[in-house]
Formats: structure tokens, C-alpha cells, sequence
């Protein structure tokens, strides 16, 4: 009953299904990334293990929501890759986290508003490629238990 089957024909935009037909609907939607990096850094002020000079592999969760266009997408999932790796992932990935960052003590609470900022200056320089795109939560995890998160409600609220 479920088992392998070759489809007999590919559909075929134009013939079999109308570009009309793509966008199925208007509703806000959210689409979500994960990637890793890996970097050393110490905590100012802490007295405990992490005032030392240590490292971490990172993993920080996008997600990102706005309306799909005309194709029924919301953002390409390599777009989220591209600003990753061209705007934020330099600043992070190998690096001495105090020394690569702005000024602050390089806690996961402190890094996760960062990455947040920068992935919605991002978003707002490609305001006419993705109109009503936002970051609805960043979670930076630092270890696989332990993560901080930064949520759009609460970014708004100063």
C-alpha cells in the first residue's frame, strides 16, 4: 500500500497547476534555522569556572515569520544561511568572543540580543525583497541543556 512508486508524470507549472495555484494562502508564517560555531570567550565579573578562558560549540535556532509570495515561499532557507554566514557567523565562528564582539561580557544572555539585532538589521536592509520579514526568537544555545533566548514581544519592550 505505501510502498516505492516511480511517479508516472511530473507536474508541470503552466499545464498541470497555475502559477495562481502556488500561494495557497496569506497567513504569516514562520520559517526556522539552526547552525552551530564553535568560540572561546571568558565572563567579567563571575567568580566560578567560565572566568577562565574557555570554549563552547554554539547552536543558535532562527525564527524568522512574515507572508509568502507569489510562489508560496516565505524566505528561501539559503537566504537565512547567506546573512548567517556573511553577517553574523564572521563575528562568532573561531573567534575570541571578547575580542570580536562589542563591548560586554560575553554571557549567552548578552550574545543572543546581538545576534537578534543583527539578523533584524539584516532583514530591514532586504525590506523589499522580504516586506513584513521579522525575527520572532533567537535561542542560543551554549551548551545542549543550557540556552538564552531573545523573543520579538519582548525586544519591543525597553
Amino acid at each position: 500500500m505505501y510502498g516505492f512508486r516511480i511517479v508516472d508524470k511530473l507536474q508541470k507549472i503552466d499545464e498541470d497547476i497555475k502559477r495562481a495555484q502556488l500561494k495557497y494562502h496569506s497567513k504569516r508564517v514562520l520559517v526556522s534555522k539552526e547552525f552551530t560555531f564553535d568560540a572561546a570567550h571568558h565572563l567579567h565579573c563571575y567568580e566560578g569556572k567560565c572566568k577562565n578562558l574557555h570554549g563552547h560549540t554554539y547552536r543558535v535556532i532562527f525564527g524568522i515569520s512574515g507572508f509568502v509570495d507569489d510562489r508560496g515561499l516565505m524566505m528561501d532557507f539559503g537566504d537565512i544561511k547567506e546573512i548567517w554566514k556573511n553577517e553574523i557567523e564572521i563575528h562568532l565562528d573561531h573567534r575570541y568572543l571578547n575580542e570580536t564582539l562589542p563591548l560586554m561580557n560575553t554571557t549567552a544572555e548578552n550574545m543572543v540580543v546581538w545576534i537578534y539585532e543583527k539578523m533584524a538589521e539584516a532583514l530591514a536592509d532586504r525590506k523589499k525583497q522580504y516586506d513584513g520579514a521579522r525575527v520572532e526568537f533567537i535561542k542560543l544555545y551554549e551548551t545542549p541543556t543550557s540556552y538564552a533566548e531573545a523573543r520579538r514581544e519582548w525586544m519591543e519592550i525597553e
